[in-house]
């Protein structure tokens, strides 16, 4: 790739925006641990809502899209799209919960809930497992895409681009603490769209060029839908083979899988959709919340920032970001057939970095000047962005969760302060090591999932059930580890629908059985979680009662049922509006699709009035509550 002085000087400024500001927020984050990983507790909704955005959108997000839409075709983008289920249910029934919990990390939670010596083993073994390994092969992951990148466009080896990664993110991380990654997030999530539409754009003139020697977009998108409706594709062992439609493949740019193919119908949609989004932990989307997703929550500064900002996210994550990098990945195919095309155009580049996630960088290749650095400082961006907020949400399960609770008790914020500084540099060595030993971002989801297949629904259950316990987490956590390796270990030729499906069954199964036969939390924690967080559902009734709590209480506090009907429509609006985006760009020449288009377009205006209206009064709720528990303490 040519790179003029032009686009160096706008990947400058790009990095200059996001990272300046960051500067002078170190003193801020310098104060005490609650600035540095919760931002004191004062940030607003929509700077929490781009925070997550920009988070979930690293430089593996298009890689990953690309590879799913060359084995797969679009339909095979229900592999995330299933978690729009868990991602609002988090809005509408656990944003305010976790708020109301008051704690710094979703780790600390842990001892608020549960009692005894398994409550701090649970914090503290999470705080390793997740902080550390978890948290790690997430960056390795994000890592592995950026060497991918490097290599492709420039020809950077791996080490080079781990090495430049690691200095610009590792000193913004340590020095500004969380305040720093939110602005950035922030400033990032702009550029990244801007160069993503920019990708889709350019990939389509090269599409036009191609088909019919038009350099148009317009011309593109037609010629490339046309091409594309009549064609399938069958992917065997991992290699996905182009031919025309005759019903035995997935068509490529059908929404919905081929139910004709009971196994790829059940990989890609019956597996995402009926279990994955509520028995899977996978950060950015497990159920009930967690990770980065909870320290943006319990860092807003209200109940109603905690909401809204969730919100935002949701919608921002699935309804404006897909078709960017789907239309790419669709160009791709026509750009590139085959693997043996992307080595060809890059001789280069090294073979091991090469797979069906190298065409999204690939397709970059046909930006123009600006554009191309536009792109470069946006991929940083995608990058950092990730990176960053890793790194600090990692820190502070290290220190807040285990050296603060269980090593060095008393010391002050200060050392605490740069005991996370330090951890961020650990973190990411750790991280970019296991990127050297990775192969694919599809590999790296699939394992993802199958470390946390089967605790999905431990984490929903143990708002609304007090039976379940720190031992119920201890025994899932280790059974959902030992079943992603066993089963694959006892059933060698099954497929990974299969497998996910035997593990969820076993896991479950094992922390059900311990939630009736395994020590209990004692009572006077249940009473006290309950007075403070307020659960809702007829699984705490008898704490309730304990504690003084009415049913009306409960019902002003929760309104679960309108927490339900805002559910079912922040869903509606999601999928309509991001399936009518679809239908919309497929509508050349095919008055069904345009058709079908409106119809969803009708959907989403009718769930977004729905959405507004529930929202509306669960922000009213909010502030309603929080003014009693003001007057409460005033008292």
């Amino acid at each position: 790739m040519h790179i003029t002085w032009i686009d160096w000087v706008i990947v400058a400024a790009s990095i200059l925006i996001c990272f300046v500001p960051a500067l002078f927020l170190a003193k801020r984050s310098s104060g005490s641990t609650a600035e540095f990983f919760a931002s004191g507790r004062s940030v607003p909704w929509w700077l929490a809502g781009l925070s997550m955005v920009a988070t979930t959108f690293s430089s593996d997000t298009p890689n990953w899209v690309t590879e799913q839409v060359r084995k797969y075709g679009v339909a095979g983008n229900w592999q995330w799209w299933a978690f729009v289920l868990t991602g609002v249910a988090t809005v509408f029934f656990f944003a305010r919960l976790w708020r109301r919990s008051g704690v710094m990390t979703d780790l600390e939670f842990y001892e608020h809930r549960y009692s005894g010596t398994a409550a701090s083993v649970v914090r503290g073994f999470r705080a390793i497992y997740l902080g550390l390994f978890f948290n790690c092969f997430i960056m390795g992951m994000v890592t592995l895409a950026a060497c991918k990148i490097a290599n492709i466009l420039f020809g950077m080896p791996a080490w080079q681009t781990i090495v430049v990664c690691g200095i610009l993110n590792v000193v913004f991380a340590a020095h500004s603490g969380l305040w720093g990654v939110l602005v950035i997030d922030m400033v990032q999530f702009f550029i990244k769209m801007t160069a993503v539409f920019a990708a889709a754009w350019f990939s389509l003139v090269e599409v036009g060029r191609r088909l019919a020697g038009d350099a148009s977009g317009w011309t593109g998108l037609k010629l490339l839908v046309e091409k594309l409706s009549t064609q399938q594709v069958v992917t065997t062992q991992g290699v996905p083979v182009m031919s025309v439609s005759d019903g035995t493949g997935q068509p490529i740019l059908d929404m919905l899988p081929n139910f004709t193919m009971s196994e790829l119908a059940l990989m890609i949609f019956i597996l995402p959709i009926a279990i994955s989004w509520w028995a899977n932990w996978y950060p950015g989307a497990e159920p009930g919340g967690g990770s980065y997703i909870a320290q943006r929550m319990l860092a807003s500064k209200s109940e109603k920032d905690s909401l809204g900002g969730t919100l935002f996210f949701n919608i921002a994550h699935y309804v404006l970001r897909p078709w960017p990098w789907i239309i790419t990945a669709l160009c791709s195919i026509i750009v590139y057939p085959d693997l043996a095309a992307i080595k060809s155009a890059f001789p280069n580049a090294d073979p091991a970095l090469i797979g069906h996630d190298s065409a999204f960088p690939a397709m970059l290749m046909f930006l123009p000047v600006g554009f191309v650095g536009l792109m470069i400082g946006g991929l940083i961006a995608a990058n950092s962005s990730t990176i960053l907020t890793h790194l600090n949400w990692g820190s502070s399960y290290l220190v807040h969760d285990f050296y603060r609770r269980f090593i060095k008790k008393d010391a002050s914020e200060t050392h605490y302060v740069n005991v996370g500084r330090l951890s961020t540099v650990l973190l990411y060595v750790v991280a970019a090591v296991l990127s050297l030993y990775m192969k694919s971002a599809q590999q790296a989801f699939q394992v993802l999932l199958s470390i946390g297949a089967g605790t999905g629904l431990l984490y929903v259950a143990r708002w609304f059930w007090w039976r379940v316990s720190a031992w119920c987490e201890v025994v899932a956590m280790v059974m959902s580890l030992v079943t992603s390796v066993a089963v694959p270990f006892f059933l060698p030729h099954a497929d990974f629908a299969t497998t996910t499906i035997i593990q969820v069954g076993l896991t479950t199964l094992s922390w059900l059985i311990t939630a009736y036969v395994g020590p209990q939390t004692d009572r006077a924690t249940l009473i006290s979680f309950c007075q403070k967080v307020k659960p809702a559902g007829p699984g705490w009734t008898d704490i309730r009662a304990e504690a003084g709590i009415s049913d009306a209480e409960i019902a002003q506090e929760n309104r679960v049922g309108s927490a339900f009907v805002g559910w079912i429509a922040g869903c509606a609006l999601i999928w309509g509006s991001l399936f009518a985006i679809g239908n919309f760009l497929y509508a050349s020449g095919d008055p069904q699709r345009l058709t079908m288009a409106w119809i969803l377009t009708a959907v989403t205006v009718v769930s977004g009035y729905v959405l507004l209206k529930v929202t509306q009064q669960m922000w009213a709720d909010s502030t309603a509550a929080e003014g009693r528990e003001e007057a409460k303490s005033s008292r």
